[in-house]
């Protein structure tokens, strides 16, 4: 967090948004599990992520599924 309020890395997608504030965090085992669900999060709809956001899991599975 310290880094991305700072502005260390000028060229990451934070820089121009800063402050940034942390809405969700979990912990991983290894940095590798880490980045898979953050790829995988990043794929979700703005809908998912709030959910997700205030702790309302019960609702992911219906929020994962495409409307036709």
């Amino acid at each position: 967090m310290k880094e991305h309020d700072s502005g260390k890395y000028p060229d990451s997608y934070t820089y121009k948004r800063r402050p940034v504030e942390l809405k969700f965090f979990n912990t991983f085992k290894d940095v590798e599990e880490a980045i898979l669900f953050e790829k995988k999060i990043k794929k979700w709809s703005k809908a998912k992520k709030v959910a997700l956001i205030n702790s309302e899991f019960e609702k992911l599975p219906n929020l994962a599924k495409k409307k036709f």
